[in-house]
Parts: structure tokens; sequence; C-alpha cells
């Protein structure tokens, strides 16, 4: 517990006792979408609801704390706090505390204790200052301080208290949007994105999976706008890097034309190898990244320097669009160092 000496405390034993992201992700129709997000998203990573005060902030008693902080500490922070009406610091606490509680947007919730009235509790958690604040988290005690600390301090230990939900909410909606992409459901994962957007604008995950669905969907110039979100320090990220090689790649194929007259060239001369990296480029560009990478391999295989190299950088800017765990690129990187190290 953080000891903000409190002189003022009232002294003494106030007896014994015998009373000893869960994080959601809400999928609800009401929040705005993200900047340059398709106009028809309507999903959300939602900031916990604004509750009514008697919601978030209650008294209880020796025989209420066990569902009132214990239970419901399992659903998020509880924090309760210790006071007397005697106590000066615990009147300069309170406003403070209330309106912190009030401004977390029900990430956690406050409980309030008159020691006068029911003592048991915090004597048996050895209270003997006041105010004294408890943070319990699933079922626990796990921080809290003395004294009356000013807004920013108060702000600051919510602030830490609930920050690794709100990571877990994220981590879990990043999940959820991998898994609407791999279950060809763009638009559920474009509104996860832009959801967590809207709680972490920074989130380089979400930056790139948003700006990659919307490039998919023929939106470029709002791919573009979204990935100029990225902060400069994260400009390279791999998911900010991959979508940017994607882009690239698209830009090359746009003016090789036809895959079946380049088909048609190798069938007459297999050793012609520009005609090979072009089909590569449009095989890949229509999504067949097997075909595509088997064709650049056939080239280092045939002809290592040919285009100084160029069928491995090729290769490998197929690598760092496709994604590290792509099937396709963990099967291509295996047959590539098979050639270059044999």
């Amino acid at each position: 517990m953080t000891n903000g000496d409190n002189p003022y405390g009232k002294p003494g034993d106030y007896g014994a006792g015998d009373t000893q992201y869960t994080t959601n992700v809400d999928f609800g129709g009401g929040a705005a979408a993200a900047p340059a997000a398709p106009a028809s998203q309507g999903f959300s990573l939602s900031e916990e609801p604004q509750m009514p005060a008697g919601d978030l902030i209650k008294e209880t008693t020796t025989a209420n704390f066990p569902a009132d902080v214990i239970q419901e500490s399992r659903n998020q922070p509880v924090l309760v706090d210790f006071w007397a009406p005697w106590c000066g610091p615990c009147k300069q606490l309170t406003p403070i505390i209330e309106n912190a509680v009030r401004a977390a947007g029900g990430k956690v919730k406050l409980v309030k204790m008159n020691i006068d009235e029911h003592p048991a509790i915090a004597g048996q958690l050895g209270v003997q200052s006041i105010p004294a604040v408890f943070a319990f988290k699933d079922g626990q005690p796990v921080d809290g301080f003395m004294g009356a600390l000013p807004e920013s301090q108060v702000k600051a230990f919510i602030d830490k208290l609930t920050a690794d939900a709100g990571g877990d909410e994220i981590a879990g909606a990043l999940e959820a949007a991998g898994e609407a992409v791999a279950n060809g459901d763009q638009q559920m994962a474009a509104q996860i994105y832009s959801a967590v957007l809207q709680r972490d604008p920074e989130n380089v995950d979400a930056i790139g999976g948003l700006a990659d669905l919307l490039f998919e969907a023929g939106q470029k110039e709002q791919a573009l706008q979204i990935l100029a979100q990225a902060p400069e320090k994260h400009k390279d990220a791999a998911p900010i890097a991959a979508v940017q090689a994607k882009m690239a790649l698209a830009e090359q194929v746009a003016d090789l034309g036809d895959s079946a007259a380049l088909e048609e060239r190798l069938a007459a001369d297999p050793n012609d190898h520009q005609a090979r990296f072009d089909l590569a480029l449009l095989q890949n560009a229509k999504g067949d990244r097997s075909a595509a990478a088997e064709n650049l391999l056939a080239i280092v295989r045939s002809d290592r320097e040919w285009q100084e190299d160029g069928a491995r950088a090729q290769l490998l800017k197929f690598f760092e669009a496709w994604g590290a765990t792509d099937p396709a690129t963990l099967a291509a990187r295996r047959k590539l160092s098979s050639l270059l190290f044999s």
C-alpha cells in the first residue's frame, strides 16, 4: 500500500471480524467508426457504459462486503474507501475519488465503508489511519493508498489498476478481428479494428489490419489515410510494412497485361525468366501465392544472378507482404533456404 502519511488520522484498533479483456469485448451497434473507416461500420469495442453513480459508488456494511467487494471485484476492480464522519482528510478525498471513479466510465467501482459503524473489515485489513483505500481484483486486495491524495495521483492509481484489463480487452478484440478475417468476414474485422483504434489510436496491429482490409476492398486512399495515423516510431512495424509492401506489389503488376500471354511465352521458352517473373507477380496479385513463389524459386534455381538476384529479392518482398507466419511464406522460405545453402 502506498503510504501518504496522514497526520489527521484517528489511531486505534478497529477490532477483529469473521468476514474475511472479466474483460468484455462489446460489439454493440452504437459507436462511431474511426477516421477513414468504411461508412457502414457500426460495431464497437466499447468503453464501459457510463453508469449512474448509484451503480458505480455505494456504501456497504460488514454483512454486504462479500457481495459488494469480493464478488463484484471478479467483474472489475473495486476500490474500498474506509472513512469516518469525523475525518477531515476523508472529506477532502471523497469528491476527488468519486469524480475519478465516474470518469473511469465503469472500469472500476467504489465501495465506501464507515469504520465507526463497521469496524471489523478495517481491523482485519490492518487499517490504522484514514482515509485508507484498498483496491480489490478477483476477490483479493492488490493495491491501495492512505491519505487524501491529489486528483492527479488518484487518477494515476486508477489508470494503473485498470491498465491490464484494457490491454486484455484490446488483445481479445484483435484476436477476434483475425478470426473474422480468416472466416472471410471482412466487414466484421474492419468494424473491430476501427473500434480498437478508437481506444488505442497508435495500435499498429489495428492500423495495419484496417488498412489492409480497405486496400483489398479497393479503397486505397482510405487505406493510406489509416497508415498515416501510425506514429513515426512505428512506421517500420511489421503490420504497417506488410500493407505497404502489398501496395507496392500491386503497382508493379498494373502494366503487366494478361497472364495467358506470359504462359504462352514460357511454353515456347522455359528459360524466359522475365515472363516467369512477371507471371509470378500476376499470380500473387490474384492470390495464388504458392504458384507465384514456385515461379520465383524456379528462376533462383536456374539462374541465381538473373537481374542481380532479382527473383530472390522479389520473393523476400512477397514474404513481407504475406506475413512471416503465412503458410505460403513458411513453405517458400524453406525451399529458398534449401536452394541457397545446399
